[in-house]
Formats: structure tokens, sequence, C-alpha cells
């Protein structure tokens, strides 16, 4: 646990930079250049129900946490958990293939440069995490999850989760 704690804690780190980065690029853009020409308005409305669908989620998996602690553990909370953090990353890729589409890359705009790099990174930690929730899920059916694998993981999917709603406002508004 103290290795997931002290990784969440350099990841937060990580993060700031990058935000505070992103930041201090679009307020040094002049006077109503920002989103740099040519480039779309991120689709902010769309990306609020991803957001939302990202926060039941860790909801449900703390929920399922506390069951698990009281020795009465819900498959089912765990399961919609996972199934959401999986939607929250399919819509999140249906975002950056309509995105792409309208000609923002990465290397469109420092939008898009920043826009792919915070996001896609956030997409990365919830691609790690899904792949640990699919373990853990596997573990919990057979009654082998252990309170040490389950707080763990919690922790990460709290970070992801609580990261989220700070780069949606900073990056998308």
């Amino acid at each position: 646990m103290l290795g997931m704690l002290v990784f969440i804690v350099t990841e937060v780190m990580f993060f700031s930079g990058f935000v505070s980065a992103f930041t201090i690029s679009k307020a040094n853009a002049p006077m109503g250049m920002w989103p740099p020409p040519g480039q779309p308005m991120l689709p902010a409305a769309a990306t609020l129900v991803n957001t939302l669908v990202l926060l039941v989620s860790g909801v449900l998996l703390f929920l399922a946490y506390r069951r698990f602690r009281a020795a009465q553990p819900s498959v089912a909370l765990y399961t919609g958990a996972f199934v959401l953090g999986a939607a929250f990353l399919a819509l999140q890729g249906r975002e950056w293939v309509a995105l792409l589409a309208q000609g923002m890359t990465l290397t469109s705009s420092t939008l898009g440069g920043f826009f792919f790099l915070i996001v896609g990174t956030h997409a990365l930690h919830v691609v790690a995490c899904i792949i640990a929730m699919g373990f853990g899920f596997l573990r919990l059916r057979r009654g082998t999850m252990s309170r040490e694998y389950y707080l763990a993981m919690l922790a990460f999917w709290t970070f992801v989760v609580a990261a989220w709603p700070v780069i949606y406002a900073r990056v998308y508004f």
C-alpha cells in the first residue's frame, strides 16, 4: 500500500505539471485566439456525461470495498464499477476519433498537443486500473481477493477518478 501511495503522489505531481503548463500556455494565447484557429472546440457537454460515468464508477468501487471489508463481498457493485470505468474509456475513445476527424492531432496546435498528452496519459491510467480491476474481479469471484490488493486498487482508482474532474475543468474550459 505504501508503494501505491508513493506512486499516486508522484502521479499527482506529474499531472500538476502538465495541467500547469497547459494553463500557462492557454493564458499566454492572444486574446480571442483560444482555441487556436482551425481547431475544434472541445466537446465539454458530452464529456460531462463521461465525467459522471467515471464518478459513479468510483462510488460503486468504494461501496463494493465497504461490503468486502464487512465480509459481504458484492460482485455486482464491483462489476458495475468495472463496466462504468470501461464505458468511460470507450466514450473518451469516441471523443478522440471525432476530434481527430476534425483535424485536431498531437501536432496540430498547442491545444491538440496538450489535450492528447494530458487526456491520453489519464486514459493510460484508466487502462492500467481497468486491467487491475479485471484481475481483482477474478480474485473476488474465486474468493481469493486480499484486502491489500483491493485497497491498493481502490486507492489507484480513487486517484484516477479524482484527477479527472480537475483535468476536465482545466482542459475543457
